[in-house]
């Protein structure tokens, strides 16, 4: 479980890094784009990826679309933390996986179980009270978490797209981190030719660290997954529900998040969704 406890830490803290993200004035592209270049090394050199055998596998098409959603979600992150905290946040990425359940069915002919059902309403149910707020906001306020879940649940499908064509998992995550760093330093060469930002060592440098925590939740994941073999309902559960209180504990303590009552039951209503898949 040590993997787990780890991938649950790095997770919250690349939430909390975007969080600081605003404060030190960071150029969030420009430390996106950084943050591949860390991922794409640490990948070759950890895992022993090689970007060649998911690139010549039937894995193109959702391994270019993996390269676009991945920088899109990481700004659209950012943006969430900042406007409407670390808790939203954390869950609705967390809740994302049931869409990729629900595609499950609709796309990939799984059959359907009536608990799977169960844990879907439950939580869509707890996304609509975890992003409610009684006063008036700007539509970012909920658009943002909004975009985060429905972003976390394309990516999961085309990871699965990945997978039906038997790209090996490191080889995909390598060739999805070098189609996104690609894609991001062209938007960065442009915005600071255009002079919308010129480059910053400091955003830069904060690049690098939130590359190191993005990979290591990624790794311990992945290694909490092998040391669990037969046990995967036990690791997605206790991934998801660590992050969601470990999220929830952060947001409230370190950065005086304010939640209603609605938006506490919807968390107490998405940790009862996460055990229902994980006894599915």
């Amino acid at each position: 479980m040590i993997y787990i406890l780890l991938a649950v830490a790095f997770s919250v803290t690349v939430s909390v890094l975007l969080n600081l993200a605003r404060r030190a004035n960071v150029d969030i592209v420009q430390a996106v784009a950084t943050n591949y270049i860390v991922a794409a090394g640490l990948a070759v050199w950890l895992l022993g990826a090689t970007p060649q055998a998911a690139l010549q596998s039937d894995a193109r098409t959702p391994l270019i679309l993996l390269g676009i959603l991945l920088p899109a979600i990481f700004v659209m992150l950012a943006r969430s933390v900042s406007s409407a905290g670390i808790v939203r946040t954390d869950v609705a990425q967390r809740l994302s996986l049931f869409l990729s359940l629900a595609a499950a069915f609709l796309l990939f002919g799984e059959a359907l179980v009536p608990l799977k059902v169960l844990g879907i309403v439950l939580a869509l149910i707890a996304v609509a009270c975890i992003l409610w707020r009684n006063q008036r906001i700007e539509r970012v306020g909920w658009l943002a978490p909004l975009a985060v879940f429905a972003g976390f649940g394309a990516i999961d499908i085309c990871f699965k797209l990945v997978a039906q064509a038997h790209a090996p998992f490191p080889s995909a995550l390598l060739a999805s981190f070098l189609i996104a760093m690609v894609l991001c330093w062209i938007a960065v060469f442009a915005r600071a030719i255009t002079r919308q930002a010129a480059l910053s060592l400091r955003s830069i440098g904060f690049g690098v660290v939130l590359g190191a925590a993005n990979f290591a939740n990624i790794l311990f994941y992945i290694r909490g997954h092998q040391a669990l073999p037969n046990d995967p309902s036990l690791v997605f559960a206790s991934m998801n529900l660590g992050v969601v209180l470990l999220g929830a504990l952060v947001g409230a303590l370190a950065f005086r998040e304010k939640l209603s009552w609605l938006n506490w039951l919807g968390l107490a209503v998405a940790v009862g969704a996460i055990g229902v898949m994980a006894i599915a």
